[in-house]
């Protein structure tokens, strides 16, 4: 049976907190009941395969403390608190739309995904760095450049030295994986006035923000976020599955299949003291007990593969 999305007034109900300020939503998050596991799945069950309402409320509910404290750390981009915690809601709402308690991973765990997408498409729909050509990254880049330049100057203060622009401006471009021009234009657009695209083109009414005019080609918060934690999922049953082999086994799948350039049968052959044909139904071995392996961790592990 398909699963339906739970409605807007489900989602809202169960988000509604009373008092307008974030003061008011973080004392009622803080009073919030500790959920373990066990509690967790069975409300996660509920909301999914009976639509129960006040599961669902109780699971955001319990959770709102972690949206609320995400929220925080992004204070700094100067966002009011306030929309902060809005987008760090719409976050754990998603996340308890799209939850799969068969997955076999914490709804907290899961949400933490949703939140940060939720709040870090905020902060980057807000500044004007939001245009065509933004890399992941140079998002990267932007959320991080601070604490990169923090921990490489507190490294080097333990060493007793001291690093100059140009020095720490090389080292952050080569622990984030950008160009040293890339980490010197991001200095410039930190450091100075923020001129929002969200700012009307036209002064009526109607003049849509200059954000609208804009492409977005890349895939969609939702998106980037399941495609993490499946490829996650994936890799830990695939890294079972290979234990379930032998060493001779593991060697042939890596050597045929996980290598850039793949090596053929014959050379295997060579290397092992083998005929072709041996290494052949070796393979074919070993991918018989990976498929077995899969299946046996997850009814779900064939979707992916």
């Amino acid at each position: 049976m398909p699963r339906q999305k739970p409605g807007a007034a489900a989602l809202g109900d169960a988000m509604a907190f009373d008092g307008p300020t974030d003061q008011t939503l973080s004392r009622q998050a803080r009073a919030a009941e500790l959920l373990d596991a066990e509690t967790e799945a069975r409300l996660a069950y509920a909301w999914r395969d009976q639509r129960d309402e006040a599961a669902l409320h109780r699971l955001i509910t319990a959770y709102m403390r972690l949206a609320i404290s995400m929220a925080a750390k992004f204070r700094r981009y100067g966002a009011p608190m306030n929309d902060l915690i809005q987008e760090a809601s719409v976050g754990l709402m998603k996340a308890a739309e799209k939850f799969d308690p068969d997955r076999g991973v914490r709804f907290s765990t899961y949400a933490v995904w949703w939140i940060k997408a939720s709040i870090q498409d905020y902060v980057m729909r807000n500044w004007s760095m939001v245009r065509t050509g933004s890399t992941s990254a140079q998002k990267s880049l932007f959320f991080n450049l601070k604490r990169v330049q923090a921990k490489l100057e507190r490294e080097a203060a333990a060493l007793g030295l001291t690093l100059d622009q140009h020095q720490l401006r090389a080292k952050v471009a080569v622990e984030i994986g950008v160009s040293i021009a890339e980490v010197e234009m991001m200095e410039g657009r930190l450091a100075g006035s923020d001129a929002s695209l969200n700012a009307t083109q036209a002064s009526d009414d109607e003049g849509r923000e200059w954000i609208d005019a804009l492409e977005d080609d890349g895939p969609q918060a939702a998106e980037r976020v399941e495609a993490a934690h499946d490829q996650a999922r994936l890799r830990e049953w695939l890294l079972a599955a290979m234990r379930g082999l032998n060493a001779r086994e593991r060697h042939i799948v890596t050597e045929r299949r996980l290598r850039d350039a793949p090596r053929t049968l014959e050379s295997l052959g060579i290397e092992m003291g083998l005929s072709k044909e041996r290494v052949r139904q070796l393979e074919a071995a070993a991918y018989a007990k990976l498929r077995k392996s899969l299946e046996a961790q997850s009814t779900e592990v064939m979707a992916f593969l």
